[in-house]
């Protein structure tokens, strides 16, 4: 069994960060990815309110974060999944598919995934023009007809980065305002391919071997139509990837989030939490940053226990 100081669970920017400020403390840090490093921030087609950055990908951002990550020395496992925990004793133990590992201490930065609609024609058609990453597969509808569901950020973000590449973009979000950034709303209405659908929710979709339509019911008329396209963008928010820290005793709140205080302590010992997997009212890279750096250094704290650390 492998031993280490710290094993961070995740290599989005919390995680990474994470492994950047224990590597820097002098921890031995494992970071372990399910995926690829960088973490959902690399779907985003373009991060304009990082500091330091006026405009940059989010593919190029996560790169320069697991770069620099292991410039430093930390160690990362792409493509490595955790099947459970066992955070009971002082030894802190993970489980993957590939192996099982032991730790004095435990970084939670597992994420979210995509949340879906739960509507007929939805899973049959995933991949078939149904989406819910507009970087990743936005350049297939070049010149074509999409509809993007959601009103958050990432809705507003992915329909403006498509406005570049579709020929027409509508937006369907059920309530009669966008809850995104003012700038970014304003740039998405100036555009002259966009139209958005206020009050309203997609109910099914529909095709034959590929997207071809979308039934849409407005909340308020109690109309119903369908609308011709041939690909649909979902980015209707996330849900917290917690089920297995839960399972091994870590509270979460009623949405799922890991509950955390400001130190980023679980309710475990030796057990923190950053990131979109936290109850932190805010998601976004620099408040994952942001947690990442505490969580490292509490847990530098918990395990070598300077003459400055409280429990």
């Amino acid at each position: 069994m492998e031993k280490w100081d710290l094993i961070i669970i995740g290599a989005g920017p919390a995680g990474l960060t994470a492994g950047i400020y224990a590597t820097r403390s002098g921890l031995k840090a494992l970071i372990i990815e399910e995926k690829i490093a960088g973490g959902t921030v690399g779907d985003a087609p373009l991060i304009e309110n990082y500091p330091g950055f006026e405009r940059i990908s989010g593919a190029e951002l996560a790169q320069k974060f697991a770069a620099q990550c292991r410039k430093l020395g930390t160690v990362i496992h792409e493509f490595e999944r955790v099947v459970g925990l066992d955070l009971k004793g002082e030894a802190k133990i993970v489980k993957t598919d590939r192996g099982v590992y032991e730790a004095k201490a435990v970084v939670i930065a597992s994420g979210s995934s995509y949340s879906e609609l739960g509507i007929p024609g939805e899973k049959e058609f995933k991949g078939r023009g149904v989406s819910y990453c507009g970087i990743c597969d936005g350049p297939l509808f070049k010149g074509k007809r999409v509809l993007v569901v959601g009103g958050g950020n990432s809705a507003v973000v992915t329909a403006l980065y498509l406005a570049e590449l579709s020929s027409e973009v509508k937006v369907a979000h059920r309530r009669d305002a966008f809850r995104a950034e003012e700038a970014r709303v304003n740039a998405l209405l100036g555009k002259g391919n966009v139209e958005v659908f206020w009050n309203t929710e997609v109910k099914e979709i529909k095709g034959g071997k590929i997207v071809e339509k979308a039934v849409l019911f407005n909340n308020k008329t109690g109309e119903t139509k369908e609308l011709p396209v041939d690909g649909v963008f979902i980015q209707v928010g996330e849900t917290p990837n917690s089920k297995i820290a839960k399972e091994a005793g870590v509270e979460v709140d009623e949405h799922g989030y890991i509950i955390v205080d400001s130190r980023q302590r679980t309710n475990v010992p030796g057990v923190y939490a950053a990131g979109d997997v936290t109850n932190h009212p805010v998601k976004q890279v620099g408040t994952a940053v942001g947690q990442g750096i505490t969580a490292a250094l509490e847990a530098y704290g918990y395990i070598r226990r300077p003459y400055y650390y409280r429990q």
